[in-house]
């Protein structure tokens, strides 16, 4: 499978996103969608993108984001969705409709050679909390902007603002060892959590006027379809997942019941809403 030339100290990520975390993300990409529409919609409100804008869409994945800022963009605008996962680029490509004002790029967005000062927006939805060393990739993004470009993404705020994240990998950890401790600048889904860091890396990269919003969501885990959707979905996606990484079946299965103990007093007819919490980031280049 073709995988993308990057930065060196990105490698890992870029194995991961091509491997099968990458494929898991591909092959659930339409309840993914679903359960992360919450964050989509006020990302691409608070974008205000308009007609005729030039967007980059960074770590754009299976490319739902970069589909509906296309259709706000269109007839004169474009989107470009970069990510440094072939198997969910692959989905994004099938999945684009094929007037649309949009193309896709396999690359590291921390080294790719972007046209300067062709862009009037950055986007990300989660896209840009992996970068092992961010001033450096968001410097390279800023290049990519027009002096009156901007910048607007959604990242994750601290885990124990997630619990629909978090509550399924505390039962998951009575029958695994827990995951390594990340320090506070590694990358990962909570790397952004911190407004002191977020803004350190966006004005060492020189983007100007930093703000960050708060916004807490409910996220049906069970996207409406009810309690062993909602297990699958905490056990296939995110920091349970990983943690299950490489044990054997029965320890799977007893995780599997433990996460479904947990989660059966939260259900509400077919849905299993959980608390989420992101930050709204948004910046000028100039």
């Amino acid at each position: 499978m073709e995988t993308p030339v990057g930065h060196e100290r990105n490698a890992d990520q870029i194995a991961y996103w091509n491997g099968p975390g990458g494929q898991r993300w591909s092959n659930r990409q339409a309840q993914q969608d679903i359960l992360l529409a919450p964050v989509s919609n006020v990302l691409i409100e608070r974008a205000a993108a308009k007609p005729g804008n030039r967007i980059l869409d960074v770590g754009c994945g299976c490319g739902a984001t970069s589909i509906a800022l296309a259709e706000g963009v269109a007839p004169s605008g474009f989107v470009l969705g970069v990510d440094i996962s072939a198997p969910m680029l692959s989905q994004a490509r099938l999945l684009a409709p094929k007037d649309a004002p949009l193309d896709f790029v396999l690359a590291d967005a921390t080294v790719y050679p972007f046209d300067p000062a062709s862009f009037d927006l950055l986007v990300s939805r989660f896209g840009v909390m992996f970068f092992a060393e961010p001033s450096v990739s968001f410097a390279n993004l800023r290049r990519a902007l027009r002096p009156e470009g901007r910048l607007t993404f959604a990242c994750w705020r601290e885990p124990r603002d997630n619990p629909w994240m978090m509550a399924p990998l505390q039962a998951v950890y009575q029958h695994v060892p827990r995951l390594p401790q990340l320090a506070a600048d590694d990358p990962g889904p909570f790397a952004f959590a911190s407004e002191e860091r977020v803004n350190r890396i966006l004005s060492e990269a020189g983007f100007k006027g930093v703000a960050m919003e708060r916004v807490d969501l409910s996220l049906d885990i069970a996207i409406g379809r009810g309690l062993e959707f909602a297990v699958e979905t905490a056990l296939q996606i995110g920091p349970a997942s990983r943690a299950l990484e490489g044990h054997p079946d029965e320890v799977r299965a007893a995780a599997r019941a433990s996460v479904r103990d947990m989660l059966t007093p939260l259900v509400r007819g077919e849905s299993l809403p959980l608390a989420g919490s992101i930050w709204i980031v948004t910046a000028r280049a100039s």
